[in-house]
């Protein structure tokens, strides 16, 4: 029988480590990456590359 289709990835946020108030919102797997992801992306308010950080 198979698990629900969500329970292993769920939606995240991941929010602007300088403090613009940016957001991005994925999905992550809990398997492989239990801890926070940290990812670099495009801050629209910055207008350059920052580092997002996941929040809970």
């Amino acid at each position: 029988m198979a698990s629900r289709s969500g329970a292993n990835r769920p939606v995240i946020t991941m929010r602007s480590t300088e403090g613009t108030g940016s957001t991005y919102t994925t999905t992550k797997s809990r398997r492989n990456t239990p801890d926070r992801l940290e990812l670099v992306k495009f801050d629209p308010v910055l207008r350059r590359r920052v580092t997002f950080r996941e929040t809970r």
